[in-house]
Parts: C-alpha cells; structure tokens; sequence
C-alpha cells in the first residue's frame, strides 16, 4: 500500500525525547543565578517545546536585551549539564528506524537549535534516520514553529522530497498551529507535554509509538 504521506516532520523535545528533566534543571539554574523568581516545576514545564528566548520574554516578563542575556546565561550550563538529561520515549527510535528504511523522507522539525538538536540525537544514535535536520538558528531568528517547518519543507524540497502531502508529529498546541500555518496537519502524542486543550486542531492523537505508526506508515 502507498503511504498518505509524502514527507514526515518530528518535533524533538517532549516527542522524540523526554527532555524536560535537563532543561528545567538549567532554566531554573539560570533564573536563580540572574536572581529571577524560580516558576514552579510544573510551571517550567510549559517553558519546554516554544523558544526558549520567548519564555524568557514572555513567560519572565524580560526585555529583549534581558532575554538574551538570559539566553547566553542558559545555553553553556544546559550544553554542559542538561543535554543529555533526557530519554527517548518507549518504541519511538524503533518508530523512527522502520521510517528511516522507508520510502519517505523524514525531516526534524525543533524549535532547538539546530546544533543541539544534532548533539541530542547524535547521543542516541538517531540522526542517521533524518533525511533533514531542520531547528532553529543558533541566533533564535528562526525559531517559531511556523519558520522552523517551513524551513524544513524548503530543504526536503530542495533534497528532491515530494512535500505535497507532509505531516507533522509533535506534542504542544505550538507544533499544531505553527504546522497549520502551512497547511501541515499534526498527529499528536499524548505521552509529551501538552494538555488535552492542546490536541485541537491535530488530526489525530496517539498514545503509542505503534499508533503513530499505524497512522504514518500504513
């Protein structure tokens, strides 16, 4: 049977990885260490899937120039202790391997910048399975998930990918409505860091890497 698909598009964290761990550790680490009031865990938990330059601004009410600082503050101290604080969610490298040998391509598709990104699934030996690794730019100027998909639709392109019928998989409202921009439905994973409220708008919503399967690959 042919595939519905053309293109598939993965979101990273909170999809591919449980990678929240590692990251609220250095952000609270980074708001303590600028003398920021810390959000509860529950709280930093939001603050995982969207840029992390606009939590900073919108979630702790900083100025551009503070959420740089903010950004730069961050970024060394996760490299350093966060990163590979994480886990890749039961059966989705298996999910990702049967893909890689198929006949559709498969691109990233992260608000992570794209170099930690590569470091993150270089650690868990998976970014052989990617045909394209689109994140965001070490600059954060594309960094919203309408840009980073619409980046990664314009390098599968470009690698000679049929995009006429992509998908995307992610698991916050952020990866639906930024995917929607360009006409890309969304398969939701329930096992990631959005709420119920987040699943509208997808098309469907799993709670297994074998039911994403059965909906990407039959």
């Amino acid at each position: 049977m042919t595939p519905d698909w053309t293109c598939i598009l993965f979101d990273l964290d909170g999809t591919i990885a449980d990678s929240a761990p590692g990251i609220t550790a250095s952000l609270a680490w980074t708001l303590e260490r600028l003398e920021r009031p810390v959000p509860s865990q529950t709280e930093l938990l939001h603050w995982v899937g969207p840029p992390i330059l606009d939590s900073f601004r919108d979630r702790a009410g900083m100025s551009e120039e503070q959420a740089e600082h903010a950004l730069a503050t961050y970024r060394p101290h996760y490299l350093a202790t966060g990163i590979f604080n994480s886990r890749v969610y039961p059966g989705v490298a298996d999910l990702l391997q049967t893909i890689a040998v198929s006949p559709i391509p498969l691109s990233l598709a992260t608000s992570k910048p794209e170099s930690l990104a590569l470091v993150t699934l270089d650690y868990y030996s998976l970014a052989h399975c990617f045909d394209v690794l689109t994140g965001a730019s070490e600059d954060e100027v594309r960094s919203s998930k309408a840009d980073v998909v619409e980046e990664a639709l314009r390098r599968l392109a470009a690698s000679g990918a049929d995009i006429s019928r992509p998908v995307m998989v992610g698991d916050r409202d952020y990866d639906v409505e930024g995917a929607a921009e360009h006409g890309v439905p969304t398969i939701f994973v329930e096992w990631g860091y959005g709420s119920i409220s987040e699943q509208a708008g997808s098309i469907a919503a799993v709670a297994s890497a074998a039911e994403l399967q059965a909906l990407l690959l039959s």
